[in-house]
């Protein structure tokens, strides 16, 4: 009995001091592209920068998994990950803050992404074109998400969960001279996550 009994406990000693199986797979973003990661273990160095590819403990090699293989190992993880966050942009007739009748529609779409997430944050970014006075315009923007139609469209949105920031003419869309009227230019950009 004690001969079994020191059997096991060093069978359990060498389990517990195996370091443990890792398996890091690079996956292709939503548009196909893939960065690159370098995993380094000990003096072993793998660059994965293929889709798919994997670098697996012990394994000197650099494998190369496929999509049914990293849902089969990986798909509970998968299920868990938050949803990518959803971008907007809308655009203000010229002189008003009315949206024009193309980002009325989209606005549709931004209030589906926040009903889609539990817990959505939402950052609104106002931008403006280069005509008018550069203080009244960016005190004018950086008000404007919290006031505009974004704000009043989900009234049962908690106000803290939006995040607003006022750009001005700083980043144009379309770069022009002062004093230039450019639609697109004037417009909030809403990132949804």
């Amino acid at each position: 009995m004690g001969v079994l009994a020191v059997a096991i406990a060093v069978g359990l000693a060498f389990f517990l001091m195996r370091p443990p199986h890792e398996t890091v797979v690079v996956l292709p973003g939503p548009d196909g592209k893939v960065g690159t990661v370098v995993v380094q273990r000990g003096d072993t160095r793998q660059v994965l920068d293929q889709p798919y590819a994997a670098s697996k403990t012990g394994e000197a090699q650099v494998a190369r998994l496929s999509d049914t293989e990293v849902r089969e190992s990986f798909g509970e993880t998968l299920q868990a990950l938050p949803a990518r966050p959803s971008a907007f942009m809308l655009h203000f007739i010229t002189g008003t803050d009315e949206l024009t009748p193309e980002s009325k529609a989209e606005l549709q779409n931004v209030l589906a992404a926040l009903k889609d997430r539990p817990l959505p944050d939402v950052l609104v970014i106002g931008h403006t074109d280069t005509v008018g006075d550069l203080a009244a315009t960016i005190a004018s923007r950086r008000s404007a998400p919290r006031r505009s139609k974004v704000s009043s469209s989900t009234s049962a949105f908690p106000a803290q969960r939006i995040r607003t920031a006022g750009r001005g003419e700083r980043e144009l869309l379309v770069p022009t001279a002062d004093e230039v009227d450019e639609p697109r230019n004037r417009r909030v950009e809403i990132n949804v996550r």
